[in-house]
């Protein structure tokens, strides 16, 4: 899966600068961070528990999670966030890995964030992440996904000189989304709407693996 050695590549060459532009990234969108903190909530409600923050990149959501109250630790295919997190977070749990093959037990997480890193996924491989969610999730668990809205695919150039990369980033409408949520078994509770009126809008999407049926 070459979009995997793409990704992972490119966020590697630009490691660094990318961790201090975002440094401050939530308290400049204050509607993404609600997200993050009803999020953190909506985990509170159901007793707490692990909470994985995939697509962690350097570890501010996932910090923010923790400051929030929540047992979060993070999740990144890129060696390099992994290494900036760690090193600046040293309190946290991170771990270099793929959403497309969570070494997480079955069942065992309170809640799944995955904050505009199913962007990077083709359509092909998005129900079989989706499906990985589902699986580490316990019944009743949380799972919140943002994303860019659209209708495209858009070539992304990162790094300078020899190390300049691309990878493709991938704009969907939010009900294709909840579409293939529900065909992985969630089901979907919420949708905020971000900056519809501004050139690159968002979406948030909250939904649940439903809670096993009383015996």
């Amino acid at each position: 899966m070459t979009w995997l050695t793409d990704t992972r590549d490119s966020y590697d060459a630009i490691a660094a600068g990318y961790a201090d532009e975002t440094r401050d990234l939530l308290d400049r969108l204050l509607h993404v961070r609600a997200g993050v903190v009803l999020f953190a909530d909506l985990v509170r409600g159901i007793g707490g528990g692990p909470v994985a923050d995939v697509g962690c990149g350097p570890g501010h959501t996932t910090v923010l999670l923790r400051e929030l109250g929540a047992d979060a630790f993070g999740i990144d295919l890129s060696p390099a966030m992994i290494e900036i997190a760690r090193r600046e977070h040293p309190g946290a749990r991170f771990e270099v890995g793929s959403m497309t093959d969570l070494e997480i037990a079955d069942g065992s997480l309170a809640g799944v964030l995955a904050w505009w890193s199913l962007i990077y996924i083709p359509d092909e491989a998005v129900p079989g992440v989706l499906g990985q969610f589902h699986r580490v999730l316990r019944p009743g668990g949380v799972l919140a996904v943002g994303f860019h809205v659209g209708d495209e695919s858009k070539i992304e150039t990162t790094g300078e000189g020899d190390q300049a990369v691309q990878t493709y980033v991938h704009h969907r409408r939010p009900s294709r989304v909840a579409g293939w949520l529900r065909e992985a078994g969630f089901t979907v509770e919420a949708q905020h709407l971000l900056n519809p009126d501004e050139p690159k809008p968002g979406a948030i999407l909250f939904a649940r693996r439903p809670a096993s049926p009383p015996r």
